[in-house]
């Protein structure tokens, strides 16, 4: 192999970095920090021909291929043991086009980077929350966030991308070229390619109204029922999720009820900036608050403002279903596994994926779930030097099983575990065999199968 390496050496402008090498135990490191993996090599192109040149080799090599954008994947999918890392971090380049309102953002931009890039133009598309998860893996699963209600998911903004397939070669997908890949990307997540570039639709969107605001653990059982009903037919500019959260060390919550659980709802309204404290009103009289951090801010500043709370080397592990209803019996479940929440890391959110997000067709695009009204995540992170992985693993699993039966068969890929494989078929629901099919065509011999892994038909 060191031969061999010499060789990719050669034909590579970026980094080339193997297990003899100075680096190597950073380069084969991904945020979560129960994953200890150890590839054959790490590289990170400089550009396109660079992850070319690196898939090409990997094919050669009879090796996997581990693509890495902002190293979030929370089973580690972004290394492996054995293969080829392709780690798009050195390929953050972002253009704004202002009058097309378009972005174009290479495969290893962050979603902060983004949106530094596009606030100055007054402009934004669907990302996640939080701001160090990267651009390209969020977008492939789905790509929910503050703005999905209105805008609908990151991938249906996408206009275009630049994938390298499972032969080394290099397609530009659109609605006009690839079509079939291009489909198959918007949901499928890295099963088809390491796309180096994506082109996205910008809408108008500078500052927001909005924030965090914690209520009483006692009141989750109204806040849960309200949030039911107000979501249905809130104006689709209004982001808000709730939450179960241990409130963090932050000045504008009451010092002595730090470390404690509360149920939290976090309220983006990208509107007119002037009608947000009126839309927010009826969130602020469902019951007395304990703490708000809600006002004018850009949004920026509200996608980067949970970023503390998900810092390297927390342990992960989650779960995730869609949901159509929520019902009595599902809130009862939250209620009962919600507050157990263990550490200020963790937490569960229920995100609304209704508004632009229903009047796409289910067959439109890979993510087929476009009756669900929800997509929860719970989501297990701790410190290991707070929790246990046995026990972070057990309130996760526990609370899972609760709920699984008033959810839907399937989840959104971008938040699930390792050991979810075996639900791959529910997350596409029908759109499973077109996805093989294309599988078959674009990556054959499966070479991307760090992922939430579809089979080539």
């Amino acid at each position: 192999m060191a031969v061999q390496l010499d060789t990719l050496r050669e034909g590579i402008r970026g980094t080339v970095t193997g297990p003899l090498d100075e680096g190597y135990d950073d380069a084969r490191a991904v945020r979560n920090g129960m994953i200890d993996r150890r590839p054959a090599v790490v590289v990170r192109p400089a550009n396109a021909g660079d992850v070319m040149t690196a898939v090409r080799f990997a094919a050669d090599n009879d090796l996997s291929v581990a693509v890495r954008g902002g190293a979030h994947s929370v089973p580690g999918f972004g290394t492996c043991d054995g293969g080829v890392v392709v780690d798009l971090s050195a390929m953050r380049g972002i253009r704004v086009d202002p009058l097309a309102h378009t972005a174009r953002v290479e495969g290893g931009a962050t979603w902060g980077d983004l949106n530094a890039a596009t606030y100055p133009f007054g402009l934004a598309t669907t990302g996640g929350i939080i701001s160090t998860t990267g651009v390209g893996g969020l977008t492939l699963g789905g790509g929910i966030g503050y703005l999905t209600r209105g805008l609908g998911l990151a991938l249906d903004n996408l206009l275009s991308a630049d994938v390298v397939t499972g032969d080394g070669t290099f397609h530009v997908a659109s609605e006009k070229d690839d079509g079939d890949l291009f489909w198959a990307i918007r949901g499928g997540g890295g099963n088809y390619g390491v796309v180096t570039s994506f082109e996205f639709r910008l809408s108008p969107v500078k500052d927001i109204y909005g924030g965090p605001m914690f209520f009483e653990l006692d009141q989750a059982d109204d806040v849960l029922r309200f949030y039911r009903e107000f979501i249905a037919d809130a104006p689709e500019q209004l982001g808000c999720f709730p939450a179960y959260q241990i409130a963090p060390p932050l000045p504008f919550i009451p010092e002595d009820r730090h470390g404690e659980p509360f149920i939290a709802m976090v309220t983006c309204w990208a509107g007119d900036l002037d009608q947000g404290e009126k839309v927010l009103q009826p969130i602020r009289d469902l019951a007395p608050r304990v703490a708000e951090m809600v006002g004018p801010m850009p949004y920026p500043a509200l996608n980067s403002a949970f970023d503390a709370l998900v810092p390297p080397g927390l342990h992960h592990y989650w779960k995730a279903n869609f949901v159509t209803e929520l019902t009595d019996d599902a809130i009862a479940a939250h209620l009962e596994h919600g507050p157990r929440v263990p550490v200020v890391n963790s937490t569960v959110h229920i995100y609304p994926i209704n508004g632009a997000c229903h009047r796409v067709a289910p067959d439109a695009t890979a993510f087929a779930y476009r009756d669900a009204t929800f997509a929860t995540v719970i989501a297990g992170m701790w410190p290991p030097d707070q929790v246990d992985d046995d026990a972070g693993i057990a309130w996760v699993r526990d609370y899972y099983d609760a709920t699984a039966p008033h959810s839907e068969e399937g989840g959104y890929v971008n938040f699930m575990a390792d050991d979810d494989q075996d639900r791959i078929r529910a997350n596409y629901k029908g759109n499973y065999d077109r996805l093989a099919q294309i599988k078959r065509t674009y990556d054959p011999g499966n070479l991307f199968r760090h992922n939430q892994n579809i089979l080539p038909a």
